[in-house]
Protein backbone atom coordinates (compact mmCIF):
# COMPACT_ATOMS: atom_id res chain seq x y z
CA UNK A 1 0.00 0.00 0.00
CA UNK A 2 1.28 3.28 -1.12
CA UNK A 3 1.65 5.97 1.73
CA UNK A 4 -0.79 8.66 0.86
CA UNK A 5 0.86 12.37 -0.05
CA UNK A 6 0.78 14.38 2.67
CA UNK A 7 0.32 17.59 0.42
CA UNK A 8 -2.97 15.31 -1.11
CA UNK A 9 -4.27 14.73 2.29
CA UNK A 10 -4.04 18.02 3.62
CA UNK A 11 -5.63 19.54 0.53
CA UNK A 12 -9.13 17.54 0.87
CA UNK A 13 -9.14 18.14 4.81
CA UNK A 14 -9.26 21.91 3.85
CA UNK A 15 -11.74 21.28 1.05
CA UNK A 16 -14.01 19.15 3.59
CA UNK A 17 -13.64 22.34 5.95
CA UNK A 18 -14.28 25.16 3.38
CA UNK A 19 -17.36 23.14 1.97
CA UNK A 20 -18.86 22.73 5.75
CA UNK A 21 -18.16 26.64 7.01
CA UNK A 22 -19.99 27.83 3.33
CA UNK A 23 -22.86 25.29 3.78
CA UNK A 24 -23.97 27.39 6.90
CA UNK A 25 -23.85 30.49 4.63
CA UNK A 26 -26.42 28.86 2.42
CA UNK A 27 -30.07 30.44 3.66
CA UNK A 28 -31.29 26.79 4.28
CA UNK A 29 -31.65 24.06 6.81
CA UNK A 30 -31.93 20.31 6.58
CA UNK A 31 -35.43 18.86 7.67
CA UNK A 32 -34.37 15.06 6.70
CA UNK A 33 -33.43 12.66 4.01
CA UNK A 34 -36.34 10.57 2.46
CA UNK A 35 -35.19 7.00 1.37
CA UNK A 36 -35.05 6.54 -2.58
CA UNK A 37 -35.53 2.79 -4.24
CA UNK A 38 -33.38 1.67 -6.60
CA UNK A 39 -29.35 2.10 -7.54
CA UNK A 40 -26.53 4.88 -6.37
CA UNK A 41 -26.85 5.83 -9.70
CA UNK A 42 -27.33 9.80 -10.88
CA UNK A 43 -30.51 12.09 -10.94
CA UNK A 44 -31.57 14.39 -13.43
CA UNK A 45 -34.56 17.01 -13.55
CA UNK A 46 -37.51 16.19 -10.85
CA UNK A 47 -40.94 18.05 -11.01
CA UNK A 48 -44.01 18.52 -8.91
CA UNK A 49 -47.77 17.97 -9.19
CA UNK A 50 -49.19 19.84 -7.09
CA UNK A 51 -53.03 18.48 -7.40
CA UNK A 52 -51.63 15.07 -6.78
CA UNK A 53 -48.83 16.31 -4.01
CA UNK A 54 -46.70 14.14 -5.92
CA UNK A 55 -42.44 14.80 -6.85
CA UNK A 56 -41.64 13.22 -9.79
CA UNK A 57 -37.85 12.77 -9.87
CA UNK A 58 -35.92 11.55 -13.15
CA UNK A 59 -33.43 8.55 -11.71
CA UNK A 60 -31.69 9.00 -14.80
CA UNK A 61 -29.04 5.73 -14.09
CA UNK A 62 -31.76 3.26 -13.21
CA UNK A 63 -34.38 4.62 -16.19
CA UNK A 64 -37.01 5.17 -14.16
CA UNK A 65 -39.45 7.77 -12.65
CA UNK A 66 -39.72 7.95 -8.93
CA UNK A 67 -42.82 9.11 -7.52
CA UNK A 68 -42.85 10.60 -4.49
CA UNK A 69 -46.10 11.13 -1.89
CA UNK A 70 -45.42 14.73 -0.74
CA UNK A 71 -47.53 14.50 2.06
CA UNK A 72 -46.80 10.90 3.40
CA UNK A 73 -42.74 11.57 2.78
CA UNK A 74 -42.20 8.62 1.20
CA UNK A 75 -42.04 6.80 -2.18
CA UNK A 76 -45.20 6.08 -4.03
CA UNK A 77 -44.04 4.13 -7.25
CA UNK A 78 -41.07 3.83 -9.96
CA UNK A 79 -42.27 3.64 -12.90
CA UNK A 80 -39.53 1.96 -15.20
CA UNK A 81 -38.61 1.31 -18.85
CA UNK A 82 -37.65 5.63 -19.15
CA UNK A 83 -34.34 4.55 -20.78
CA UNK A 84 -31.83 6.95 -19.56
CA UNK A 85 -34.47 9.77 -18.42
CA UNK A 86 -33.32 13.13 -18.00
CA UNK A 87 -36.20 15.61 -18.36
CA UNK A 88 -39.53 14.84 -16.63
CA UNK A 89 -42.24 17.64 -16.48
CA UNK A 90 -45.44 17.25 -14.76
CA UNK A 91 -48.46 19.24 -16.63
CA UNK A 92 -51.19 19.18 -13.73
CA UNK A 93 -53.93 20.54 -16.00
CA UNK A 94 -53.49 17.21 -18.31
CA UNK A 95 -53.20 15.13 -15.38
CA UNK A 96 -49.26 14.13 -17.30
CA UNK A 97 -46.13 13.50 -16.83
CA UNK A 98 -43.62 13.88 -19.89
CA UNK A 99 -39.93 12.22 -19.27
CA UNK A 100 -36.95 12.88 -22.06
CA UNK A 101 -36.09 8.91 -22.75
CA UNK A 102 -32.50 9.77 -24.07
CA UNK A 103 -31.58 6.04 -24.34
CA UNK A 104 -34.41 5.68 -27.27
CA UNK A 105 -34.91 9.25 -28.51
CA UNK A 106 -38.38 9.34 -27.31
CA UNK A 107 -40.69 11.14 -25.18
CA UNK A 108 -42.80 9.15 -22.92
CA UNK A 109 -46.07 10.15 -21.23
CA UNK A 110 -47.25 9.22 -18.22
CA UNK A 111 -50.59 9.35 -16.60
CA UNK A 112 -50.57 11.02 -12.95
CA UNK A 113 -53.97 8.61 -12.19
CA UNK A 114 -53.05 5.33 -12.66
CA UNK A 115 -49.26 6.32 -13.17
CA UNK A 116 -48.87 4.12 -16.22
CA UNK A 117 -47.06 5.01 -19.52
CA UNK A 118 -49.83 5.85 -21.98
CA UNK A 119 -47.84 6.82 -24.91
CA UNK A 120 -43.98 6.85 -26.60
CA UNK A 121 -43.54 9.97 -29.21
CA UNK A 122 -40.38 10.05 -31.34
CA UNK A 123 -38.09 13.37 -30.53
CA UNK A 124 -35.08 14.37 -31.43
CA UNK A 125 -31.48 13.27 -30.67
CA UNK A 126 -30.44 12.97 -27.18
CA UNK A 127 -33.98 14.98 -25.53
CA UNK A 128 -33.47 16.44 -22.70
CA UNK A 129 -35.55 20.18 -21.16
CA UNK A 130 -39.30 20.65 -21.87
CA UNK A 131 -41.85 23.42 -21.72
CA UNK A 132 -45.41 23.11 -22.17
CA UNK A 133 -47.70 25.83 -23.79
CA UNK A 134 -50.91 25.53 -22.84
CA UNK A 135 -52.43 28.02 -25.42
CA UNK A 136 -51.23 26.18 -27.61
CA UNK A 137 -51.57 22.60 -26.20
CA UNK A 138 -47.57 21.99 -27.46
CA UNK A 139 -44.57 20.91 -25.50
CA UNK A 140 -41.39 21.88 -26.32
CA UNK A 141 -38.55 19.39 -26.31
CA UNK A 142 -34.64 20.55 -26.45
CA UNK A 143 -33.18 18.19 -28.54
CA UNK A 144 -29.89 18.90 -26.68
CA UNK A 145 -27.09 16.92 -29.37
CA UNK A 146 -29.78 17.26 -32.11
CA UNK A 147 -28.98 20.80 -32.49
CA UNK A 148 -32.92 20.89 -32.52
CA UNK A 149 -36.53 21.35 -30.57
CA UNK A 150 -39.33 18.95 -30.93
CA UNK A 151 -42.85 19.93 -31.13
CA UNK A 152 -45.26 17.78 -29.94
CA UNK A 153 -49.42 17.96 -29.74
CA UNK A 154 -49.99 17.21 -26.27
CA UNK A 155 -54.16 16.71 -27.49
CA UNK A 156 -53.05 13.80 -30.47
CA UNK A 157 -49.32 12.80 -28.67
CA UNK A 158 -47.45 13.33 -32.51
CA UNK A 159 -44.48 14.94 -33.35
CA UNK A 160 -45.95 18.33 -35.42
CA UNK A 161 -42.58 20.17 -36.04
CA UNK A 162 -38.90 20.10 -35.97
CA UNK A 163 -37.38 23.63 -35.39
CA UNK A 164 -33.52 23.81 -36.34
CA UNK A 165 -31.23 25.79 -34.26
CA UNK A 166 -27.79 24.83 -35.38
CA UNK A 167 -26.88 24.72 -31.76
CA UNK A 168 -25.96 22.31 -28.85
CA UNK A 169 -29.39 22.77 -26.92
CA UNK A 170 -30.32 24.06 -23.44
CA UNK A 171 -32.93 24.31 -21.33
CA UNK A 172 -36.40 25.31 -22.40
CA UNK A 173 -39.23 27.31 -20.90
CA UNK A 174 -42.74 28.67 -21.38
CA UNK A 175 -43.28 32.53 -20.82
CA UNK A 176 -46.63 32.90 -20.19
CA UNK A 177 -46.70 36.91 -20.29
CA UNK A 178 -45.40 36.64 -24.29
CA UNK A 179 -46.94 32.83 -24.61
CA UNK A 180 -43.71 31.91 -25.82
CA UNK A 181 -41.06 29.57 -25.56
CA UNK A 182 -37.41 31.05 -24.77
CA UNK A 183 -34.41 28.22 -25.38
CA UNK A 184 -30.77 28.21 -24.84
CA UNK A 185 -28.21 28.01 -27.56
CA UNK A 186 -25.20 26.62 -25.93
CA UNK A 187 -22.79 26.73 -28.79
CA UNK A 188 -23.58 30.31 -30.05
CA UNK A 189 -24.43 31.35 -26.29
CA UNK A 190 -27.75 33.48 -27.41
CA UNK A 191 -31.10 32.87 -26.14
CA UNK A 192 -33.57 32.47 -28.33
CA UNK A 193 -37.75 32.86 -28.69
CA UNK A 194 -40.02 30.71 -29.98
CA UNK A 195 -43.53 31.68 -30.87
CA UNK A 196 -46.09 28.78 -30.64
CA UNK A 197 -48.71 29.91 -33.42
CA UNK A 198 -46.06 29.49 -36.02
CA UNK A 199 -42.98 27.21 -34.23
CA UNK A 200 -40.77 29.65 -35.90
CA UNK A 201 -37.91 31.69 -34.22
CA UNK A 202 -38.64 35.34 -33.50
CA UNK A 203 -36.20 36.23 -31.31
CA UNK A 204 -32.30 36.01 -31.12
CA UNK A 205 -30.49 37.39 -28.10
CA UNK A 206 -26.79 37.31 -27.65
CA UNK A 207 -25.76 36.60 -23.90
CA UNK A 208 -22.56 38.93 -23.07
CA UNK A 209 -20.53 37.54 -20.45
CA UNK A 210 -22.12 34.29 -20.67
CA UNK A 211 -20.35 30.99 -21.39
CA UNK A 212 -22.69 27.73 -22.61
CA UNK A 213 -25.85 28.91 -21.20
CA UNK A 214 -27.71 25.79 -20.25
CA UNK A 215 -29.83 26.31 -17.36
CA UNK A 216 -32.92 28.53 -18.00
CA UNK A 217 -35.96 29.78 -15.38
CA UNK A 218 -38.27 32.89 -16.18
CA UNK A 219 -39.90 35.04 -13.75
CA UNK A 220 -43.10 36.04 -15.44
CA UNK A 221 -44.11 38.63 -12.68
CA UNK A 222 -41.23 40.62 -13.09
CA UNK A 223 -40.30 39.77 -16.63
CA UNK A 224 -36.77 38.22 -15.94
CA UNK A 225 -34.75 35.49 -17.42
CA UNK A 226 -32.16 33.59 -15.64
CA UNK A 227 -29.60 31.86 -17.65
CA UNK A 228 -26.97 29.34 -16.08
CA UNK A 229 -23.55 29.02 -17.75
CA UNK A 230 -22.40 25.94 -17.73
CA UNK A 231 -18.85 26.49 -18.93
CA UNK A 232 -17.79 29.93 -16.97
CA UNK A 233 -20.03 29.34 -14.18
CA UNK A 234 -22.33 32.23 -14.26
CA UNK A 235 -25.72 33.52 -13.80
CA UNK A 236 -27.37 36.03 -15.62
CA UNK A 237 -30.17 37.99 -14.92
CA UNK A 238 -32.09 39.40 -18.00
CA UNK A 239 -34.44 42.07 -18.72
CA UNK A 240 -37.33 40.51 -21.23
CA UNK A 241 -38.87 44.26 -21.18
CA UNK A 242 -35.86 45.35 -22.36
CA UNK A 243 -35.07 42.93 -25.06
CA UNK A 244 -33.13 41.14 -23.06
CA UNK A 245 -30.79 43.30 -21.72
CA UNK A 246 -28.41 41.75 -19.13
CA UNK A 247 -29.24 43.65 -15.50
CA UNK A 248 -26.68 41.58 -13.63
CA UNK A 249 -23.97 38.57 -13.58
CA UNK A 250 -23.09 36.41 -10.88
CA UNK A 251 -20.08 33.88 -9.97
CA UNK A 252 -22.32 30.36 -8.91
CA UNK A 253 -21.04 26.93 -7.83
CA UNK A 254 -18.84 25.07 -10.59
CA UNK A 255 -21.18 23.44 -13.56
CA UNK A 256 -24.50 25.01 -12.96
CA UNK A 257 -27.60 22.75 -14.22
CA UNK A 258 -31.01 23.29 -12.23
CA UNK A 259 -32.71 26.49 -11.25
CA UNK A 260 -35.90 26.30 -9.17
CA UNK A 261 -37.69 29.06 -8.11
CA UNK A 262 -40.17 29.89 -5.32
CA UNK A 263 -42.66 33.04 -6.23
CA UNK A 264 -44.01 33.27 -2.79
CA UNK A 265 -40.49 34.29 -1.20
CA UNK A 266 -38.91 35.60 -3.84
CA UNK A 267 -36.13 33.42 -4.24
CA UNK A 268 -34.15 31.69 -6.70
CA UNK A 269 -32.07 28.46 -5.73
CA UNK A 270 -29.10 27.69 -8.48
CA UNK A 271 -28.08 23.95 -8.61
CA UNK A 272 -24.19 22.85 -9.89
CA UNK A 273 -22.48 19.32 -10.89
CA UNK A 274 -20.67 20.11 -7.84
CA UNK A 275 -23.13 20.05 -5.35
CA UNK A 276 -23.10 23.69 -4.51
CA UNK A 277 -26.17 25.42 -4.35
CA UNK A 278 -26.27 29.35 -4.79
CA UNK A 279 -29.82 31.31 -3.39
CA UNK A 280 -30.90 34.97 -4.48
CA UNK A 281 -33.62 37.24 -3.43
CA UNK A 282 -35.09 38.96 -6.05
CA UNK A 283 -37.03 42.37 -5.44
CA UNK A 284 -38.84 43.41 -8.86
CA UNK A 285 -35.36 43.99 -11.01
CA UNK A 286 -33.57 44.07 -8.09
CA UNK A 287 -31.32 40.50 -7.30
CA UNK A 288 -29.19 39.76 -4.04
CA UNK A 289 -26.74 37.02 -4.00
CA UNK A 290 -28.18 35.68 -0.13
CA UNK A 291 -26.08 32.68 0.36
CA UNK A 292 -24.10 29.64 -1.23
CA UNK A 293 -22.78 26.32 -0.48
CA UNK A 294 -22.31 22.78 -0.55
CA UNK A 295 -25.76 19.92 -0.25
CA UNK A 296 -24.01 16.85 -1.49
CA UNK A 297 -21.64 14.75 -3.92
CA UNK A 298 -23.23 15.84 -7.48
CA UNK A 299 -26.35 17.67 -5.76
CA UNK A 300 -27.55 19.82 -9.09
CA UNK A 301 -31.06 19.23 -9.00
CA UNK A 302 -33.43 21.20 -6.93
CA UNK A 303 -37.05 21.49 -7.10
CA UNK A 304 -39.27 23.93 -4.81
CA UNK A 305 -42.83 23.23 -3.73
CA UNK A 306 -44.46 26.81 -3.59
CA UNK A 307 -47.03 26.01 -1.35
CA UNK A 308 -44.96 25.02 1.75
CA UNK A 309 -41.64 26.74 0.32
CA UNK A 310 -39.66 23.58 1.00
CA UNK A 311 -36.84 22.38 -1.19
CA UNK A 312 -36.13 19.00 -2.81
CA UNK A 313 -32.72 18.00 -3.71
CA UNK A 314 -32.20 14.19 -4.98
CA UNK A 315 -28.65 13.01 -3.81
CA UNK A 316 -27.64 9.51 -5.45
CA UNK A 317 -25.37 8.26 -2.40
CA UNK A 318 -25.84 8.86 1.10
CA UNK A 319 -24.56 6.18 3.23
CA UNK A 320 -24.57 3.50 0.38
CA UNK A 321 -28.01 4.75 -0.40
CA UNK A 322 -29.61 6.99 -2.84
CA UNK A 323 -32.03 9.61 -0.95
CA UNK A 324 -34.18 12.70 -1.50
CA UNK A 325 -33.27 15.94 0.76
CA UNK A 326 -35.72 18.19 2.26
CA UNK A 327 -34.71 21.59 3.49
CA UNK A 328 -36.20 24.13 4.40
CA UNK A 329 -35.45 27.94 4.41
CA UNK A 330 -33.44 28.96 7.64
CA UNK A 331 -35.55 32.02 8.23
CA UNK A 332 -38.62 30.11 9.66
CA UNK A 333 -40.90 27.01 9.46
CA UNK A 334 -43.01 27.27 6.80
Amino acid sequence: MRKPDIKVVCAVVMLAVALSANADKLPLEKLGDIPLTGNTSRFDYASIDPRMHELFVAHLGDSTVTVVDMERRKVLADIAGVGHVHGVLAVPELGRVYASATETNEIVVIDTGTLKVIARIPGGFYPDGMAYAPDAHKLYVSDEDGFTETVIDTRTNQRIATIHLWSVVGNSQYDRVSGHVFVNAQTFDKLIEIDPRTDRIVGRYDLPGGDGPHGLLIDANDHLAFVACQDNNKLLVLDMKKMMHVLASFNIGKDPDVLAFDPGLRRLYVAGEQGVVSAFDVTGDEVRKVGEGFIGDNAHVVVVDTKTHLVYFPLRNVGGSPVLRLMRPASGKP
